[in-house]
């Protein structure tokens, strides 16, 4: 699964500009050209990093940077601040606000790939997930049991990104749906369930435990006490 950016930029230039860009380069590219609209998509949507002008039409992306760190659901997430303010103070300011890096317009496209190269690594280098007996390399796409190599598709192995991310958190099937196979007419619900059998299957041996719960009515996540 390609890393997904969230885009937050109002002018509608720059915003192509980013989206072309960034999806010639294989990743996901999310946008929104106000900050209320970019809450809900981070929120729902969990970005792997977050390019974000400062200046929008409801709110500045000092505020948003501001609600991602206090939330710990969102505090993780790089944000590369993206702006037309120049001064020292500015950029001292948007750091100790919480973001990670600081790209003044006009910018080098080269620049910027770069620098978010840079923030997915330092964050792959902390995506290695443990629970019990299973450990997850999100950035190797490695799930070892035990001693037992687990094999997934890429499907399954989304899913299972996903879930892990937030043990215990509850994902509906309609939420999973949308987030790993997009708003797509062709996927019926109940394609969520095949990929969780499936799942189930390759993570669940004998007498092991079952690391993804069922909620009967609401739908499925990480297993807290697996």
């Amino acid at each position: 699964m390609s890393a997904r950016i969230q885009v937050v930029e109002d002018d509608e230039t720059i915003a192509e500009l980013l989206t072309y860009n960034l999806e010639r380069e294989g990743y996901t590219v999310l946008h929104a050209d106000n900050g209320a609209d970019a809450m809900i998509d981070i929120r729902t949507q969990k970005p792997d990093l977050v390019i974000l002008d400062w200046m929008l039409p409801d709110m500045s992306g000092i505020d948003i940077t501001r609600q991602m760190r206090f939330d710990p659901d969102l505090k993780t997430i790089p944000i590369i601040m993206l702006t037309a303010r120049v001064d020292e103070d500015d950029r001292v300011r948007g750091l100790e606000i919480g973001a990670d890096d600081y790209v003044t317009k006009p910018f080098s496209m080269r620049e910027l790939q770069s620098r978010i190269k840079s923030q997915l690594r330092q964050l792959g280098a902390n995506n290695v997930r443990q629970f019990g007996d299973i450990t997850i390399d999100i950035e190797k796409m490695r799930i070892m049991r035990g001693k037992r190599s687990i094999h997934l598709g890429p499907k399954e192995f989304d899913v299972l990104k996903m879930l892990s991310a937030r043990p215990g958190y509850v994902y509906s099937r309609e939420t999973i749906l949308n987030q790993i196979w997009g708003m797509s007419d062709d996927v019926e619900i109940r394609t969520v369930d095949v990929v969780i059998g499936r799942l189930r299957r390759a993570m669940k041996r004998g007498s092991e435990s079952d690391p993804i719960r069922t909620v009967r009515g609401s739908g499925y996540s990480w297993n807290e006490a697996v």
